[in-house]
């Protein structure tokens, strides 16, 4: 249940311990991620204030949002204090968050670095538990004309079909394509499979004229390019 003793209330609190107050005072940039939870839980359970419970639930997962948001409602009811509308807040507030840097890049539209492409593409694969794998189609200018999902995989890979790829690239007009998928587990090496794939992928691009500029691999908050690597 979510309803405590108030003594736990952040309306309780000593002024300069509330999270609210601290935010229309201070700013919203001088709060941390444990007192932006707080503000969404309002109260915490008998032993802790919503700012203990929210440091404990981030420390469980190693102080890192992506991880917090991958976790269920049912995951999030299982800490004293934190109920289904609680657990509900919560990952709402983090998918917004997803969406709103998704909407950001959405604005640069030319790929001009690595992390260009990163940005495209960071909201949609950062915190899967599971392998996908999207094609960044552009034109001449390397501007983005689409943004793909080719397919859904499991935990260990996914499968991206070459021949599909470049039927898509070939329908949008595309002259470049940016190849990227994610590994769940966060470890950014390409898997033989991932350096295959690229080498193939590479050269049917040769043929057909659709330059593959890049391969990214997005785990958590960090990727591997293989144009960086110097791998293509």
């Amino acid at each position: 249940m979510d309803d405590y003793p108030k003594n736990n209330s952040i309306k309780q609190w000593a002024e300069d311990d509330k999270p609210r107050e601290k935010l229309l005072n201070k700013g919203k940039i001088s709060l941390s991620d444990a007192e932006l939870i707080a503000i969404l839980i309002n109260s915490g359970n008998r032993k802790e204030t919503a700012v203990d419970l929210s440091r404990r639930i981030l420390k469980d997962n190693h102080d890192n949002l992506i991880e917090l948001s991958r976790m269920s409602v049912h995951d999030l009811i299982q800490y004293s204090g934190i109920g289904e509308a609680k657990a509900i807040s919560i990952i709402a507030a983090l998918e917004l968050g997803k969406r709103r840097r998704q909407s950001e890049t959405l604005v640069m539209k030319q790929i001009k670095t690595s992390t260009d492409a990163f940005e495209c593409l960071f909201a949609k694969l950062s915190d899967l538990n599971y392998e996908q794998f999207w094609v960044l189609f552009l034109d001449r200018a390397n501007q983005v004309i689409k943004t793909k999902q080719i397919s859904d995989g499991g935990v260990a890979g996914t499968v991206a079909d070459p021949k599909k790829i470049f039927k898509f690239a070939l329908e949008a007009n595309a002259s470049s394509i940016i190849l990227c998928h994610n590994h769940p587990s966060g470890q950014l090496t390409p898997s033989p499979q991932d350096i295959t794939l690229t080498k193939k992928m590479v050269g049917a691009g040769e043929t057909i004229e659709i330059k593959v500029l890049d391969h990214l691999i997005i785990g958590g908050n960090s990727f591997y390019s293989f144009a960086d690597e110097g791998m293509l």
